[in-house]
């Protein structure tokens, strides 16, 4: 088993349009942890993206403490359940969560984790250099998740963590700067399962001058 991990996390023989394919959002992992070695080469593969001139404004954090874990998962299900009592739409859309009552019933539930029990959370946040710094950071994110595919692991984006991780406590927690802005929360594990395709509609071209 140990050996059959060890090849998980290095292959990298992806071809490029296969990761871009092959890629899905996970959300059911085992509990076999990562190292730091991997992680640093997903934060490797995230410097590595696009950056508008060059300011290169992300900033990391990693969390790997389940206690941190779910001190931040509480959080972002608190905000959330506020939220929708007070009359805000679901963070899902209406059209993939209609019945609020049954998110925030989801929500109420102790033993429910926005992070689907992944023992790793990278977090990208944007220091305020210029107008580009968000997407700029959500290059390198698409970096690491494709990284993620490559090494044989899961990732999942959590826009339900966003909140949380903005607030003041949390960022001092993270040692993030009072001006950055968190960006990006992904989720890193090694699958329990692999999610089936989802199609997707073709291209909406526009024109074609």
């Amino acid at each position: 088993m140990s050996a059959d991990r060890d090849r998980a996390t290095t292959v990298q023989a992806v071809g490029i349009l296969e990761a871009i394919h092959g890629r899905r959002s996970v959300r059911d992992f085992a509990p076999t942890p990562i190292d730091r070695s991997t992680i640093d080469t997903l934060l490797q593969a995230a410097v590595a993206a696009p950056t508008a001139v060059h300011e290169e404004p992300w900033l990391f954090a990693v969390v790997q403490d389940p206690a941190g874990l779910a001190r931040i998962s509480d959080k972002a299900k608190a905000l959330w359940r506020q939220q929708i009592a007070a009359g805000a739409s679901s963070p899902r859309g209406a059209a993939a969560e209609s019945d609020l009552a049954a998110l925030a019933k989801r929500l109420s539930d102790p033993k429910f984790s926005i992070f689907y029990n992944a023992g790793t959370l990278i977090v990208i946040a944007a220091k305020p250099l210029g107008p580009f710094v968000a997407a700029d950071c959500w290059l390198a994110a698409e970096n690491v998740m494709l990284a993620a595919y490559g090494l044989g692991l899961g990732t999942c984006c959590i826009g339900f963590a966003l909140g949380a991780l903005n607030t003041p406590q949390m960022k001092m927690d993270l040692r993030l700067p009072d001006d950055a802005t968190v960006v990006a929360a992904i989720i890193v594990g090694h699958p329990a399962s692999r999610p089936a395709p989802v199609p997707r509609k073709p291209p909406q071209i526009a024109s074609w001058c």
